[in-house]
């Protein structure tokens, strides 16, 4: 089953994809790998003599995007940028159970066939909940991780989320573009956060695919505790998915070697500051 509404559907999310990732304005390559869940697409992207690293975007998002806010890494890392499986972009439609770990041994074989034995992961959001599935599944593959405002680890209950469900029943329902923004500013909270290339994606998503709306689930913290591979974790101090004071104690608590990094005033959309995305790359470039 597609996970788009339509051929015209699958055909308008590709060309944003195309569209977003060619503003980048560098060369880059498209590689596609098999893996038992399906064929998965990656965009190798950045320095080629950099340190090799492995980036998962958010839920119901694409690769695209996720490169066009993290130019920051592309300077100094060999980046490989992967469609996450069952979502928007080129890699296979299969949708993996969010329970479970399907999507950490997903990620372990994406990793094995790419030729590394192990590599440096950065995850935001639902990536950040497929990486914390591939460090249970497969710790010895994680070199360093960075979880950015990241699910899997103390998720918040549904409840605390449903007041979303209300501007986008009505968008919906009136294809009206308010309340697609307010449903947007319940995770942004800053009208900064909602750049135009944000809400591109976002109207695209809404209008051509089938939401993904579970994100990863916790997963279980003596696994978690398995991965000795150094890891950050930033959260966001006002984060209505995975609020920074549920995620950070935990964190802490499980990983045996973390570093926390709390977002302060900000939302599940965060605008990173230079001086954050300076403590990502200063910890990526550490030697394990």
């Amino acid at each position: 089953m597609s996970i788009y509404r339509s051929q015209l559907s699958k055909s308008l999310v590709i060309n944003l994809y195309n569209a977003q990732i060619a503003k980048l304005d560098i060369p880059y390559q498209d590689i596609f790998v098999e893996t038992s869940f399906g064929r998965t697409h990656v965009v190798e992207i950045g320095n080629p003599e950099g340190k090799p690293l492995l980036v998962f975007h958010g839920g119901n998002s694409t690769t695209a995007y996720n490169l066009l806010e993290s130019r920051f890494l592309l300077e100094k890392f060999h980046v490989y940028a992967v469609d996450i499986i069952g979502h928007p972009g080129k890699s296979a439609e299969n949708i993996l159970m969010p329970f479970g770990y399907h999507y950490g041994r997903w990620a372990g074989e994406v990793i094995s066939a790419l030729g590394y034995e192990k590599i440096c992961c950065l995850g935001s959001s639902f990536g950040g909940g497929v990486l914390t599935k591939l460090m249970c599944i497969a710790p010895s593959k994680v070199e360093r991780a960075v979880l950015l405002v990241p699910a899997g680890i103390n998720n918040a209950f549904p409840a605390d989320t449903a007041k979303m469900i209300v501007p986008l029943a009505k968008y919906y329902l009136t294809k009206d573009e308010k309340y697609m923004k307010e449903t947007a500013m319940y995770m942004a909270l800053s009208e900064k956060a909602l750049k135009k290339d944000f809400m591109a994606v976002i109207k695209n998503t809404l209008d051509n695919v089938k939401i993904h709306p579970f994100m990863p689930s916790n997963v279980e913290m003596a696994r978690l505790h398995k991965c000795k591979a150094p890891a950050l974790v930033m959260a966001a101090e006002y984060d209505c998915l995975f609020p920074a004071r549920k995620v950070l104690p935990k964190a802490k608590k499980v990983l045996p070697n973390c570093k926390i990094h709390m977002l302060k005033g900000r939302g599940h959309i965060p605008v990173l500051r230079k001086r954050e995305k300076q403590i990502i790359v200063d910890f990526l470039m550490e030697e394990s």
